[in-house]
C-alpha cells in the first residue's frame, strides 16, 4: 500500500492524538465516538508510531507495525501507549501537556531483506530479529544520533535484549518507509 497522507489528514491525525492523551487524562473529556470528520485515506488499514517528545527529550514512543486497524485508530491507540504505557516512563501528567509535543509516523508495510548491508540510513525503519526476540527503529533514528549502520544495528541488537554483536550473523531484518510529521511544522 503507498499513499501519501496531504496536510489536512496530518492536522486530523495530530489532532486526535493529541485529542485521545487530553481524554485520558483526569477531568479530560471524552472525544466523540466516531468522528465525521475523518478523510477516506485514514480509514485505511496502515501501522503507525507516536512519538512524544518534552523539552527535545523522548517522553513516549509505542505504535504498531502492523495494518491492523485504520490508520486514525491505530494514531489513537498509540498516543494513548505513548503517554501512558510506554514501560520506559512515568505516565504522562496532565501538567506536562503543555510541553509535550507529538510526531507521527505513518509506515509504510515492511518488507524482508537479504543482509543488513542492504540498510539505507535515514530511508529505511529496521526490524531485527534473533532467536525469538524482535525490536524495531524508526528511520530517523541513527540520523538523529549521528550513528553509522553498525553503531545502529548493535544498539539495536541491544534493545532486543541480545548481545551488541548478534546482529552480525544469524539475525533476520525487515526495512519500512515512514511519513513522519509532527507539531510545531508546516504540515
Amino acid at each position: 500500500m503507498t499513499f501519501l497522507i496531504g496536510p489536512d489528514e496530518r492536522r486530523v491525525l495530530l489532532r486526535l492524538a493529541r485529542d485521545s492523551i487530553n481524554s485520558a487524562l483526569p477531568g479530560g473529556k471524552k472525544p466523540p465516538k466516531d468522528s465525521p470528520d475523518i478523510p477516506a485515506p485514514l480509514k485505511q488499514p496502515c501501522g503507525a508510531f507516536v512519538t512524544l517528545t518534552k523539552h527535545g527529550e523522548l517522553r513516549g514512543c509505542v505504535g504498531y507495525v502492523e495494518a491492523e486497524a485504520p490508520l486514525y485508530e491505530t494514531v489513537i491507540a498509540a498516543a494513548k501507549s505513548a503517554a501512558f504505557r510506554d514501560t520506559r516512563f512515568e505516565p504522562v501528567a496532565s501538567s506536562e501537556m503543555k510541553d509535550i509535543e507529538i510526531e507521527i509516523s505513518v509506515l509504510k508495510p515492511p518488507a524482508p531483506i537479504q543482509s543488513w548491508k542492504e540498510i539505507e540510513l535515514g530511508r529505511h525503519g529496521i526490524i531485527l530479529s534473533k532467536r525469538g526476540r524482535r525490536a524495531l527503529f524508526l528511520p530517523h533514528v541513527a540520523t538523529e544520533r549521528n550513528w553509522d549502520l553498525p553503531t545502529t544495528l548493535t544498539h539495536l541488537a541491544m534493545k532486543a535484549g541480545l548481545a551488541s554483536d548478534d546482529w552480525r550473523e544469524g539475525a533476520s531484518y525487515e526495512v519500512f518507509e515512514a511519513e513522519v510529521f509532527g507539531e510545531g511544522e508546516d504540515v
